[in-house]
C-alpha cells in the first residue's frame, strides 16, 4: 500500500513539503545564526538582502529567524490539535456507531451539541481567563472543540461496517465487542482517520494564526500566526514591508497544501472508485 501511496507525483510533493516542514519544526531554530528577537539596530526595517535575506521587522528583527523558529509553535499546534480532535471522533464516532442502542444516543446528542457550539467565540472566551496559553493549550482548545463533524463521518462508516459479514461471522465465534472494533473496525477506517488527522492538522494551524492575529498568544513568542498580527499591529502592508507578513502567510499555504496533496494520495489508495480510476 505504501509504494501505490508514493506512485503520484501530486503525494510525494505534498509529502517533501509535509517532511520539511517537519525539519524546520525541529531543526529550524539551528539554522539561523541570530534569535527571532535579537536586535538589529543599523537595519531596522530593512528589505530582503546581505546578512538578512528575508529582511527585518520595524524592530530590527531578522524575519527569516522569526520563520524557522516560527514553525515549530505553529506545526505542534497542528499536531496537537490533529491528535485531540481525530482521538476524540474515534472514540465517539467508532464507540457510538458500533455499540449502537443507549451509548449511540447518548453520544450522538454529545456530538450535536458540540456541532451547535460557536468554535472561535467559545476559544476566545476561554483563552481570556487562561493566562498566556502556549501552543499545546492552543492545540487542545482547537481540538476540543473541532472534533464533532469527524466524529459523524466515523459513526456513519462504523455502522456501515458493523452489518458486514466478516464482523458478524467474528461476533458469532465470540469475540469481544473491544477486539471487534480494533481488529475488525478500525483497520478498515486507517485511510479515513488519516485523512481527519491530516485535516484536524490543517485546522490547528489556521486557528492558531487566527487566534494570534485577534492576539491570543504569550509574548514574546514566535509563530506565524504571531508575525503576521505584529505586521499588521505595525502597519507593515501600508509601509510595503511585504517580507514581513509575506514568508509566514506562504509557509502556512504551502503547509495545508502539502497536506491537501496528501489527502489525495490517501484517498486514491483507500477508495476502490479512484484506484480503479488511475489504473
Amino acid at each position: 500500500m505504501f509504494k501505490t501511496f508514493l506512485v503520484s507525483g501530486k503525494v510525494r510533493a505534498g509529502l517533501a513539503l509535509f517532511l520539511l516542514f517537519i525539519l524546520l519544526a525541529l531543526f529550524g531554530s539551528w539554522l539561523t545564526g541570530v534569535g527571532p528577537r535579537t536586535i538589529d539596530y543599523d537595519a531596522l526595517g530593512a528589505a530582503p538582502g546581505g546578512v538578512h535575506p528575508l529582511g527585518t521587522t520595524s524592530a530590527g528583527e531578522d524575519v527569516l529567524a522569526q520563520v524557522l523558529v516560527g514553525a515549530r509553535g505553529s506545526v505542534l499546534v497542528g499536531l496537537v490539535t490533529g491528535l485531540v480532535s481525530t482521538g476524540l471522533a474515534v472514540l465517539v464516532g467508532v464507540v457510538g456507531g458500533f455499540s449502537g442502542g443507549r451509548t449511540d444516543k447518548v453520544l450522538t446528542v454529545v456530538t450535536n451539541v458540540m456541532l451547535t457550539l460557536p468554535g472561535l467565540p467559545l476559544i476566545l472566551i476561554i483563552a481570556g481567563y487562561l493566562r498566556e496559553p502556549g501552543p499545546v493549550t492552543i492545540g487542545v482548545l482547537l481540538g476540543l472543540l473541532g472534533w464533532a463533524a469527524s466524529a459523524r463521518y466515523l459513526r456513519a462508516q462504523t455502522m456501515s461496517l458493523r452489518n458486514r459479514d466478516f464482523v458478524a461471522a467474528m461476533r458469532m465465534v465470540g469475540e469481544s465487542r473491544t477486539r471487534l472494533i480494533f481488529a475488525e473496525v478500525l483497520p478498515h477506517l486507517t485511510g479515513l482517520i488519516s485523512a481527519l488527522f491530516l485535516g484536524g492538522m490543517v485546522g490547528g494551524v489556521l486557528g492558531e494564526a487566527a487566534l494570534a492575529f485577534l492576539g491570543i498568544a504569550i509574548p514574546d513568542t514566535v509563530t506565524w500566526g504571531t508575525m503576521i498580527n505584529e505586521s499588521q499591529q505595525q502597519s507593515a502592508l501600508l509601509r510595503g514591508m511585504w517580507w514581513w507578513f509575506g514568508p509566514p502567510g506562504l509557509c502556512i499555504a504551502l503547509l495545508g497544501s502539502a497536506i491537501a496533496l496528501l489527502n489525495f494520495g490517501i484517498d486514491e489508495v483507500t477508495n476502490p472508485r479512484l484506484r480503479s480510476a488511475r489504473a
